[in-house]
């Protein structure tokens, strides 16, 4: 059986190289999880794919992805170049081929394409979303909207440097490249975002919770989980700005949202489920994500080989529905070699209070 590895991507490659490390290459996924395609596929707009041939396949540059193969060599043998055998175009219904998703009716001619009646290579049933920009995928007790490049890049550029905007000592950082695991968070003066790390205690020991955390909402939402209390910051204009756009999606308002700020592959959340008291029954909750991709992983709570991956990329949105959060756990694992920010929003209702 032919192992076949079918990608979508805009104008950003790197996205192929990313997603095939994650599956095959990295060192924290045990090896009897690793995935390794026999054949790549790509779907893509005409010009999607000139910038796949230019930065992965160019001679002058020297093939990028044969660089990345000889890296790693169980990549050796995956079959993948610049030839229609492996880059298929979008075309709309006449037959021609489009060079950008610039309209809705672009937009929903991919997911078309995208969307034949199961997500990828899983068992689980998919379908276009109504939006053109989502697909809508069904797994047992619960349903997930998933929308890997939801924002645009320049708008997703800017929640970031919004939300990571800070200074030391009068002196702006530039959040991308600064090293903040040897940052004192204290010394710090963050614009917009209240971040904190907080802690936990485990074994009658005193932990420092591995991402760094900051929670927003209407006054009367406090939120507790993992013995953590976090009384709601006030809303700022940006993240009510997001709570309008995820509403076009959801057909309703959040009343809060909790920001985790992993700032690299060192930081992570490990299995869980969003099921305390205060979100009641069959809690909604939508993810939007800023920054470095990450793995998400979801597993069956009562059969871990019943699972699904997603790479939550910058400016994707992710919203989890039905009684998922009853029966599935999630994480995102660590991936010591990513060394950027990535910046996630979970917008949720709490009712305990009310």
């Amino acid at each position: 059986m032919t192992k076949i590895l079918f990608l979508v991507t805009g104008m950003t490659p790197q996205i192929i190289t990313e997603t095939i490390w994650a599956l095959a290459c990295d060192p924290e996924l045990p090896h009897q999880e690793r995935f390794i395609p026999d054949e790549i596929h790509v779907l893509s707009t005409d010009d999607g794919l000139n910038q796949i041939r230019s930065r992965l396949f160019s001679e002058k540059q020297g093939s990028k992805f044969a660089q990345f193969q000889e890296e790693y060599p169980q990549l050796a043998n995956i079959n993948f170049d610049d030839s229609d055998d492996y880059l298929h175009v979008i075309k709309d219904r006449d037959g021609n081929i489009l060079k950008d998703l610039k309209t809705p009716k672009d937009n929903e001619l991919a997911a078309d394409l995208i969307c034949q009646g199961r997500f990828m290579d899983t068992p689980f049933d998919a379908h276009r979303h109504e939006d053109g920009k989502g697909i809508v995928i069904i797994v047992p007790y619960g349903r997930l909207y998933y929308a890997p490049h939801y924002f645009d890049e320049q708008t997703a550029d800017a929640y970031l440097d919004y939300f990571l905007e800070s200074q030391i000592g009068g002196k702006p950082i530039n959040h991308r490249t600064h090293n903040w695991h040897h940052t004192d968070l204290n010394m710090v003066q963050f614009r917009h975002i209240h971040w904190q790390q907080d802690t936990i205690k485990m074994y009658g020991k005193v932990h420092k919770l591995p991402r760094i955390s900051a929670w927003y909402g209407d006054n009367d939402c406090p939120y507790t989980y993992s013995g953590i209390t976090l009384n709601p910051n006030p809303w700022t204009d940006r993240l009510l700005m997001l709570n309008d756009e995820l509403g076009k999606i959801c057909k309703r308002r959040f009343n809060s949202v909790l920001m985790n700020w992993y700032r690299s592959g060192e930081d992570y959340i490990n299995w869980h489920k969003d099921d305390e008291k205060e979100l009641g029954n069959n809690p909604l909750i939508a993810s939007v994500n800023f920054g470095e991709s990450r793995r998400f992983l979801l597993r069956l709570c009562d059969n871990h080989t019943l699972k699904l991956e997603l790479l939550l990329h910058h400016g994707s949105i992710l919203v989890m529905a039905g009684q998922l959060q009853h029966f599935w756990q999630h994480s995102v694992p660590r991936q010591k070699k990513i060394r950027s920010s990535r910046v996630n929003l979970t917008f949720r209702n709490i009712i305990g209070n009310r």
